[in-house]
């Protein structure tokens, strides 16, 4: 089926025509066979690399030029940015193009002005819960990796939301994609879409498995040259020199670096002078962006054509690896398997070197089916590789025999709804309440009954559960219950309002309304410890070496600490220790403790201090609104404890950090030299500042605060956007002035 066929505008058949797509992919003309610009909803089931994106791209272009507005509904932050990116490709048709994915307690109105707003399931459930005007105004509902109902973390809000939202815009076209599930027709049913699904590839995809020095396909075996005595290099190298590039998927983080580093001494001798030149620039960037020493790690891998991708890199770093792999700089990545949770990066060959992961419950177990499918559907990239292979690796016989049987030939599981626990539930049985969906307990249960769960196993199953929701909620006062003989009335109060507003956990909302009314002594500890004590935040990994050191602080801090239980409740104590290691991560980082001390100090990665200070600063500013709400005194010391969370610095530096262009570190250096305020920096001299801080950060710095900088452009030094306007007096913007 040619794009000129379809029944869309001729200038948007233009754009596909001059991006070199002429003809749609077999499942695409599928979908549109079955309805996809006929406004029916639709399930896409088809493997990576298929074309799902133009999917949705098609239909919410038709929708929109008849005046509709479309929603696009992703897990991750990173997955939200490049989709976002994308669809601003489309401006030159007018396509107004939104991106929100923070700020839990804000309508974002002003997203309304968009035709696409491009969000996370998270942040989409909370603009519902905020009662955010435009949601009613969508009619086309894009749902990105739907087949993460499985999840148990993410699923339950993902679910919830698409039946809010089918709710409330019952027109509504649905676009589900996915990849290939076991019961993909049973998702289709349930959204009452047609089903597309298939195994196409635009790219073959060879999936085998090294054994006896050769990779062993169906039907055929890849001989490869021993270059090293590490299995999983030896693929790298094969696959270098064929001109491809690799991506590998570790266990762990630890793993992940070990393999880079031992990989990159080899990788490196297969580099020509102008990509290591390229990457000597990429690596200083890594450093330059770094606290810590795996920066330094990174940036000496970086040097040599290989990285390493996990969460526990800090976020420029993160992008600075993607960025780099795309332009084909960096040749290989050893990462977790979070990297196969949608971002686009395909390599010629994909290397699963560990298919076990380590469970806290039950030690290291197989990874799911589905996983080992998404890991496989990044290898071969469209339009760049003749294919693309997938290769696990087996030690034995009997271990081959075992890989090809329970991932080359399997299915990958059935997707099943994790929504039917209490701690699931509790929260969306509030905002239900809440936003009006149901006023009783018989509207609730009918609510309920339009989910996935209740579709695949009764909304009876769900009764109990949901019975113990609404008696925590009404004992925590966030519901009011009011039982007569024909029903259950539920009415939300202004705390439950709040709570649901805010986007926590009712759990979290009851632990800090509790501790604020039992506190005493606040110290920034004690409201550390609150939030940590909360089901939102993550708690720190126990080591063995931490119990008697956290125990000494604890003997040491009892004063701050609303509620120290028994050492006697021996289960209970123990994870009172874990709160206080994460509250202890936090203290350091307000305290301006250097990022590698900390990483050090609590075995993180600087993109975990980050990440648990996000979710700190978030849990703070509910609790600064929990504290106005029930009246105690401690909002103000809360509100400068989420401020202080946000910057990770001391009091004293509240007025500096907040200057664009100046961190912790940087206020730090300005305060010891005197610079102590605004009024301080304004009458600052530039070139005491540019010995501090160096020259460009100065001037940057300076204009930022109004300051009017003339300096000597050191004709050497590459002049970017950001600084032209600091070099200059405001009245003399002329491009002449740096010829």
């Amino acid at each position: 089926m040619l794009i000129r066929e379809l029944d869309i505008p001729d200038d948007i058949i233009r754009f596909y025509e001059d991006s070199g797509i002429k003809e749609l992919y077999p499942p695409q003309a599928e979908a549109v066979d079955k309805g996809l610009l006929e406004r029916k909803n639709l399930l896409a089931a088809i493997p990576t690399a298929s074309g799902k994106t133009l999917l949705a791209e098609l239909a919410m272009l038709k929708a929109i030029r008849n005046g509709g507005k479309a929603l696009y509904i992703v897990p991750l932050r990173a997955l939200a940015s490049e989709k976002f990116d994308r669809f601003r490709e489309l401006a030159p048709f007018g396509i107004k193009v939104g991106i929100s994915t923070g700020d839990f307690d804000s309508r974002d109105e002003w997203l309304g002005a968009n035709d696409i707003i491009v969000a996370t399931s998270e942040k989409t459930d909370s603009l519902l819960r905020n009662g955010t005007s435009w949601m009613e105004e969508v009619n086309t509902i894009v749902v990105d990796e739907v087949h993460l109902l499985d999840s148990k973390n993410r699923g339950p809000t993902l679910e919830v939301t698409m039946t809010k939202l089918m709710r409330l815009n019952p027109e509504s076209q649905i676009i589900a994609l996915s990849a290939t599930v076991g019961n993909a027709r049973e998702m289709a049913d349930w959204l009452d879409a047609e089903l597309v699904l298939s195994e196409w590839r635009p790219t073959d995809l060879h999936e085998g498995i090294f054994f006896g020095e050769a990779i062993n396909f169906l039907g055929n075996q890849k001989k490869i040259e021993r270059r090293d005595k590490d299995n999983a290099t030896n693929l790298v190298l094969d696959t270098l020199i064929e001109g491809g590039q690799c991506l590998v998927f570790e266990s762990s983080r630890r793993n992940c670096a070990g393999f880079a580093k031992s990989a990159s001494n080899k990788v490196v001798k297969l580099l020509d002078r102008d990509v290591r030149g390229k990457l000597v620039q990429m690596a200083d960037g890594v450093e330059s962006t770094g606290e810590t020493d795996t920066a330094k790690v990174l940036a000496n891998c970086i040097r040599k054509g290989v990285a390493f991708h996990h969460a526990g890199l800090n976020s420029s770093h993160r992008k600075i690896v993607e960025d780099g792999f795309r332009q084909n700089l960096i040749k290989v990545i050893s990462s977790t398997p979070t990297l196969a949770a949608g971002l686009n990066l395909p390599a010629r060959r994909v290397i699963i070197r560990n298919y076990r992961r380590f469970d806290s419950n039950f030690g290291m177990q197989p990874i799911p089916v589905l996983e080992y499918k998404q890991m496989a559907g990044r290898a071969g990239r469209p339009h760049l590789d003749p294919y693309g292979e997938s290769v696990l690796l087996a030690k034995e016989y009997a271990e081959f025999e075992q890989l090809l049987e329970n991932y080359v030939e399997a299915d990958p599981e059935d997707i099943w709804s994790k929504l039917g626990t209490e701690n699931a539930l509790r929260t969306h049985v509030l905002s239900t309440i809440v936003n009006g969906f149901a006023s009783d307990r018989a509207e609730l249960m009918e609510f309920m009954g339009a989910t996935f769960f209740a579709f695949q196993q009764d909304t009876w199953s769900l009764e109990d559960v949901i019975d113990d929701c609404i008696g925590f909620l009404a004992d925590n006062a966030m519901i009011v219950k009011d039982e007569t003989p024909e029903s259950i009335s539920l009415s939300s109060t202004q705390l439950g309002k709040l709570v649901s507003m805010l986007y926590i956990d009712p759990m979290s909302g009851a632990k800090i309304v509790d501790g604020l009314k039992k506190a005493i002594n606040i110290t920034d500890l004690t409201l550390l410890h609150l939030i940590c004590s909360t089901p939102d935040m993550r708690q720190l990994y126990m080591r063995s070496s931490d119990y008697i050191m956290i125990n000494d602080f604890v003997m040491s801090h009892s004063d701050d600490f609303i509620e120290i239980p028994s050492q006697f409740k021996q289960t209970d104590y123990e994870w009172f220790l874990g709160e206080v290691k994460t509250a202890m991560l936090l203290d350091e980082w307000i305290s301006e403790i250097p990022a590698d001390d900390i990483t050090q100090h609590f075995n993180v990665g600087e993109g975990d201090i980050h990440a648990l200070a996000d979710t700190a600063e978030w849990l703070m500013h509910a609790t600064t609104k929990l504290a106005e709400l029930i009246g105690v005194k401690y909002s103000s010391y809360a509100r400068g404890l989420e401020k202080r969370i946000h910057y990770g610095a001391s009091p004293e530096l509240m007025e500096l950090v907040g200057i664009r262009g100046v961190g912790r570190v940087r206020a730090r250096k300005l305060y010891k030299a005197g610079f102590v305020s605004l009024a301080e920096l304004k009458k600052a001299d530039y070139s005491i500042l540019s010995k501090l801080v160096g020259p460009n950060v100065a001037a940057n710095i300076l204009s930022n605060i109004g300051v009017r900088v003339k300096k000597q452009v050191d004709k050497s030094t590459p002049i970017n956007s950001n600084t032209l306007d600091t070099l200059l007096d405001k009245d003399q913007k002329t491009f002449s002035d740096f010829q």
